[in-house]
């Protein structure tokens, strides 16, 4: 435009066409955006823009201007322009306000009305500007918000913007920063300064050149002012900083899908999914059916399908609302049966998965290839030593790319070191696996099982029960990097961070054609799962190898197998069905010519026929046990055996004899250092006590025993002890304290699927009957 009478062109003039666009890009609209915001056509906006039509109708103007919401000067500014009239100096518009910060920098985008969930991270943006940490110290309040992609990030910034838009009279200015919008690149900083200085009504010939200038400008022309701020979708800390007012007073909110933890003095609000009660009842609103409830199945399963992502369940929910002959239950079943959940999750141009893979491109090419090849990975969480096998890398490596990926919110920390993708990112993950080699992707996830079962064999060497017979003939090659385990600590540790992920790859190699991992994984895992107390795990897991096993046709598996199994059926009262597991398995280590399965098989088949009072026989299996163990020189079988033949002794009533074997048994276990051993035998040492009416002898072993038992974490040597504990309290007459161990135990047993738990609750029934 020129000057009227001159046509000289005047700076600060800027035409309605400008007008728009610079409102438009301030709101952080799209075009397309603006166009649904408004309800007016893309192709009437573009063409406003463009000059094409210099003027606008009334209702159009009013619908854009309060899309954009604008007003005061500005909006009479913006709608005189779009007809064609002037406003002051020399019949001109004017944009400009040279003397302070213009009353159009009211820029936040319009909240959305079906805004849910986020209380308390809201509340605690609120309590804190409350508080005054807009403080007046000389630093600027900055709040940066992180998530993943379409975990509602930009929606929470532009809420917390209106809860708090009256405490910033000054103005509150939104800018898009397009880190992550398709066809854009990222607004460098100068450029992004230029759009907040012309915001604030700086001419454009008056901005200088150069980022440092612009700094120093945007910094003296907003000192003093209270201004919200809002630089959405962020690349980095190195974009944000010289957008920050120099002196304190303003509030600045930041959302990235990076930790940027070098902004200093930043305040950080990562968001998470949104609870399952808060999806369904944003899944309900937007659908806008009047027969849908949040309390519907179908409304839950379908939140549960979109991993409670807003920016899932969102375009989930309106397709709902635009096809109203779809049914909701059909939902469930195309999501569901869906090779790809992903690709029904779209609206128009926009997709999930093209949010995630706008993410997925920030990475290094090594940080692309460990996503992917997470999604190979079968179980729930990850830690760097596998990651590092599923990679092919060293273990530094490997923690040098997790955390890669967590800073840019593609995985979430679970525990220290343990890292776990969310659901909708692991099928991002796989379905960009999928385009690698299949040779790849199969050497990737045999070094995966390799690792696992080479660290929980080792692991194993501190936790079993009796000596590991060679329970398969499958094998695997060690891996490059494992975790160090010198102590049983370190391989209870390891085994319990690692339980679901092994079952799973049990359940994977299973799947996949190689039935021997998962009998070998199964037998590495039984000491663990008997003493720690996982007996519901540990049945399906050695029923699930037996099958294995068998399909296999590896009969060294099967009997170590057999054996396994039969323990857990011992354990929980199916006593039959153990003893012909024990028989089987004593009689394929017999075939192959396996001494030492043999011998353990021998001893458990003793234990299953003491319970069912076959003491002769059991007598028999225990002492064809130990011959067997000394002739192997295993000093563990031989201490099981002394043990077993203790406790048939002390059945019989030959008490001598029973003390005689019970401390041998316990002079092998501590030779040994094997707790859990030592804990069993002091019980039995007590119960002994006990039968021969030495009460002080047996609450003293009974309490050695749960001592033990509660240092190591074995389950059913605990609740044996303060079994006996509790009957020593009971009979010299302290009912309370009885009760107390009385319960212990019940709890324990009731943990474990015992049917011991019945007896104690029936002991528990008679001490508060009488």
């Amino acid at each position: 435009m020129t000057r009227q009478g001159t046509g000289v062109s005047d700076p600060r003039v800027v035409s309605f066409a400008r007008m728009l666009k610079q409102l438009r890009v301030a709101a952080g609209f799209t075009q397309e955006e603006l166009a649904e915001a408004s309800g007016v056509a893309t192709r009437s906006i573009s063409d406003l823009e463009r000059g094409v039509n210099r003027t606008a109708r009334k209702d159009t103007t009013r619908l854009l201007a309060d899309a954009l919401r604008i007003d005061g000067q500005v909006r009479a500014a913006f709608e005189a322009a779009a007809r064609g009239r002037a406003i002051g100096h020399g019949g001109l518009v004017l944009l400009t306000a040279t003397d302070g910060v213009a009353a159009g920098t009211r820029t936040l985008p319009r909240d959305v009305a079906s805004f849910i969930g986020r209380d308390a991270e809201l509340q605690q943006l609120v309590d804190a500007v409350t508080a005054g940490t807009a403080r007046a110290d000389g630093v600027v309040s900055v709040w940066t918000i992180g998530g993943m992609a379409g975990i509602g990030k930009t929606a929470f910034a532009i809420h917390a913007g209106h809860r708090l838009a009256d405490r910033y009279q000054d103005g509150q200015i939104f800018l898009s920063l397009h880190a992550h919008t398709p066809g854009q690149e990222p607004v460098e900083p100068a450029d992004a300064l230029v759009s907040l200085l012309q915001m604030v009504g700086v001419v454009a010939s008056r901005i200088p050149v150069g980022l440092a200038a612009r700094t120093q400008m945007w910094r003296e022309h907003v000192a003093g002012k209270r201004l919200l701020l809002v630089f959405d979708d962020a690349s980095g800390h190195d974009q944000v900083r010289p957008l920050i007012p120099g002196t304190s007073g303003s509030l600045v909110l930041v959302t990235s899908r990076r930790h940027l933890t070098a902004l200093e003095d930043a305040q950080a609000i990562s968001l998470e999914a949104l609870t399952a009660d808060e999806g369904g009842t944003l899944l309900v609103r937007l659908a806008a059916r009047p027969s849908l409830a949040g309390d519907d199945a179908d409304v839950a399963e379908i939140t549960r399908l979109a991993g409670c992502l807003p920016l899932a369940i969102g375009m989930l929910a309106r397709q709902l609302h635009h096809h109203p002959v779809w049914t909701v239950a059909g939902l469930v079943s195309d999501l569901a049966a869906a090779r790809d959940r992903l690709a029904l999750m779209r609206a128009e141009n926009i997709s999930v998965a093209a949010a995630f893979d706008l993410s997925y491109r920030d990475l290094s090419a090594a940080q692309q290839r460990l996503f992917r090849r997470l999604g190979l990975h079968p179980g729930l969480d990850i830690d760097s030593y596998a990651a590092a096998a599923l990679d092919a890398t060293d273990h530094e490596t490997a923690l040098q790319h997790l955390n890669g990926l967590y800073d840019h919110y593609l995985i979430t920390e679970t525990a220290s070191g343990r890292y776990e993708l969310h659901d909708l990112l692991r099928e991002h993950a796989r379905a960009l696996a999928a385009a690698d080699p299949m040779a790849e992707r199969t050497a990737a996830t045999g070094r995966l099982l390799a690792y696992y079962l080479r660290t929980a064999r080792q692991a194993d060497r501190f936790l079993a029960r009796r000596a590991p017979a060679k329970a398969s003939s499958f094998d695997v090659a060690a891996p490059a990097h494992a975790p160090r385990l010198v102590s049983r600590d370190d391989a209870v540790s390891w085994m319990e961070s690692e339980r679901l992920n092994l079952q799973a790859a049990a359940g994977y190699a299973a799947a996949h054609d190689q039935p021997a991992y998962s009998a070998a994984v199964a037998a590495a895992m039984h000491g663990f799962l008997r003493n720690q107390g996982h007996w519901s795990q540990a049945r399906i897991l050695h029923r699930a190898a037996l099958d294995a096993a068998r399909h296999a046709s590896d009969r060294l598996a099967e009997a170590g197998a057999l054996t396994d199994l039969g323990t857990f059926q011992l354990d929980t009262g199916d006593y039959m069905s153990a003893i012909a597991s024990h028989e089987r398995a004593l009689e394929l280590h017999s075939e192959l010519g396996n001494k030492l399965g043999e011998a353990n098989a021998l001893n458990h088949l003793g234990d299953a026929l003491r319970v069912t009072r076959d003491y002769q026989s059991a007598a028999a299996r225990y002492c064809s046990a130990l011959e067997l163990h000394n002739e192997l020189g295993n000093k563990l079988g031989e201490a099981n055996a002394h043990r077993g033949l203790g406790a048939v002794s002390k059945a019989t009533g030959d008490y001598r004899a029973a003390a005689r074997r019970f401390e041998l048994a316990l002079r092998l276990f501590r030779d040994l250092g094997n707790p859990a051993g030592e804990a069993r035998v002091l019980n039995h040492i007590g119960s002994l006590a006990q039968a021969t009416d030495a009460p002080s002898d047996a609450l003293a072993r009974y309490e050695q025993a749960l001592a033990i038992a509660s240092r190591i974490g074995s389950l059913p040597e605990k609740a044996r002890a303060a079994e006996g504990v509790a009957q020593f309290h009971l009979k010299a007459g302290d009912i309370d304290l009885g009760l107390s161990y009385l319960w212990q135990a019940l709890e324990i047993y009731q943990q474990l699927g015992s049917f011991n738990a019945e007896r104690v609750q029936r002991a528990i029934d008679s001490v508060q009957s009488a």
